[in-house]
């Protein structure tokens, strides 16, 4: 069976248990999460294998959100969620209205309204990990030398450390977890908020890192756009005395993530790979390092 296939089958199984139409469902994306568009403006989204846990926590914020007002992604309220089929979860949305991407001024905005909550009381948010599962992405990394795998792990004990020892900064609060763009949406009626999965507790200046990186390390984002994201936000995140460590961190994410995407089609991924660990090792000179594509 088909990646297609077993997906709309798993749509089909879950649709038929909410009391949902899935009769004309039509693919959005088929990726490591299967999107689908249903009948009466209902989105479903399919989890991989496994993840019943953060498709159970997305739906506990999405509602959570809502009731505080938050402009973000809605679930079905009425449905019972997630729906389980052979391990994968299902969700249910509410379709978005017309959208565009949003500007990074937008993703600011988001984001300065959702750190100001109070933590949720009726439900409990795990704490943020901003490690998980770089090891295994390193160890995994068959595009990349002994040597260079030794030098990421090395890397990675370092920053624990540092991230173990972080001055102190912004009270802690409830984050996004992947606070970038393509995770905000501009509609008629404002700023929607998307993508709940990776929602923690842990410091707001993880999230502002995220578009820090664009114009620090890559340089795709230029001066005057990030001085509106700091003015939409309230505060400039490179100023904090923590700021270079959790730099550092998400700088390493996005190495290893390549590395990972390389191990399965070297002939497209390996040299984003092997550039972006040079830049991290200190061979493209100094900081913003041009050449980093993007990795779908």
């Amino acid at each position: 069976m088909s990646h297609r296939d077993d997906a709309l089958a798993v749509l089909q199984a879950a649709s038929a248990a909410a009391g949902l139409d899935s009769s004309s469902a039509k693919a959005i994306r088929l990726a490591e999460n299967a999107i689908y568009q249903l009948p009466h403006g209902v989105v479903a989204r399919i989890a991989r294998f496994g993840q019943a846990a953060a498709a159970e926590k997305e739906v506990h914020v999405a509602r959570w959100l809502e009731d505080f007002g938050v402009s973000a992604v809605r679930v079905l309220r009425e449905v019972a969620q997630p729906v389980l089929v052979d391990g994968r979860p299902v969700t249910f949305w509410h379709e978005l209205p017309p959208h565009r991407h949003g500007s990074t001024a937008d993703v600011a905005r988001a984001l300065r309204q959702l750190h100001k909550l109070a933590l949720p009381t009726d439900f409990e948010l795990p704490v943020l990990a901003p490690f998980v599962r770089l090891a295994q992405r390193i160890e995994a990394a068959s595009t990349l030398s002994s040597q260079d795998q030794g030098w990421l792990l090395g890397r990675l004990a370092d920053l624990e450390t540092a991230y173990a020892e972080l001055p102190p900064g912004l009270p802690c609060c409830v984050v996004h977890g992947d606070a970038w763009r393509g995770n905000v949406v501009s509609t008629p009626s404002g700023v929607v908020l998307l993508d709940l999965e990776r929602c923690a507790v842990g410091p707001p200046e993880w999230d502002l890192v995220s578009t820090a990186v664009s114009h620090v390390t890559t340089g795709r984002l230029d001066a005057a756009e990030w001085a509106s994201y700091c003015d939409a936000y309230g505060y400039d995140v490179t100023t904090w005395s923590g700021f270079t460590v959790l730099r550092d961190i998400r700088e390493l994410r996005m190495t290893t993530m390549a590395a990972q995407v390389a191990a399965t089609c070297p002939e497209r991924y390996a040299d984003q790979a092997a550039h972006r660990l040079a830049c991290l090792r200190g061979g493209r000179g100094p900081r913003p390092w041009n050449g980093w594509r993007d990795i779908p």
